[in-house]
């Protein structure tokens, strides 16, 4: 089959597979810039040299280093977004198991969400700059973790209408599920380290217990008595 596209046409896809590569470099190279020298501290210069175009590309593509800023914010939030969508599909969907299966997702939603690169970047940009360059960070506040706790609170409704969890306000209850998803990581993550598989497990296993205490059946919190009476009576 002959190609049927005019001479035009194929410079003109060309020409824009070359511009979309040159994005995509400048937008990588920003964000290891930014992620290292601060917002104030990064130099175009250095940015332009990383990605291996020349500093007036830069300028033609994004303006000016605010704009840039911003755009490598919603570059990094976009696929945060697409990991963290992907992982919500994995919520459990009823209670037969409800502990272990909730530790499992805990245990995915922190690896590959919270402890991953893009959401160390984000929160290590946000540790950074967010006080005293708020206004670059208002995309991300409003489409980054808001949707999270926004979507564990319509799951947390679903498993509630089923009889698994008692709830008399879910968007409280998605807040706390995710802080105590994240309690035992902080000071890890604040440093930059990868917890390990066992910590991993070990802190989701806290967080859902906890939250299984305040939230569980009634009669599944009887039928599970505490760790140290389970011990004495066993």
């Amino acid at each position: 089959m002959k190609d049927r596209m005019t001479p035009a046409a194929r410079m003109t896809g060309h020409t824009q597979r070359g511009q979309c590569a040159k994005r995509m470099s400048i937008l990588e190279a920003a964000a290891e810039v930014f992620c290292n020298q601060g917002f104030a501290g990064a130099s175009i210069d250095e940015i332009a040299a990383k990605a291996c175009v020349s500093r007036q590309t830069i300028y033609n593509h994004y303006r000016e280093k605010e704009t840039l800023f911003v755009a490598v914010v919603e570059d990094v939030m976009n696929r945060a977004n697409a990991m963290l969508f992907s992982m919500l599909s994995t919520f459990p969907d009823n209670a037969d198991n409800l502990e272990d299966d909730l530790t499992a997702f805990v245990v995915r939603l922190n690896r590959n969400c919270i402890c991953n690169h893009d959401g160390k970047f984000l929160r290590k940009l946000v540790q950074m700059e967010g006080e005293r360059y708020p206004h670059l960070f208002e995309s991300w506040r409003q489409h980054g973790p808001g949707k999270l706790t926004t979507a564990l609170s319509a799951l947390f409704a679903r498993l509630a209408h089923k009889g698994a969890l008692v709830i008399d306000d879910f968007d409280v209850a998605a807040r706390q599920f995710v802080a105590l998803g994240n309690a035992d990581l902080q000071m890890t993550v604040l440093f930059g380290g990868m917890p390990t598989d066992g910590e991993l497990e070990k802190a989701a296993r806290n967080a859902v217990r906890t939250f299984l205490k305040a939230y569980g059946r009634p009669e599944a919190k009887q039928a599970s008595p505490p760790p140290q009476l389970a011990a004495v009576s066993g």
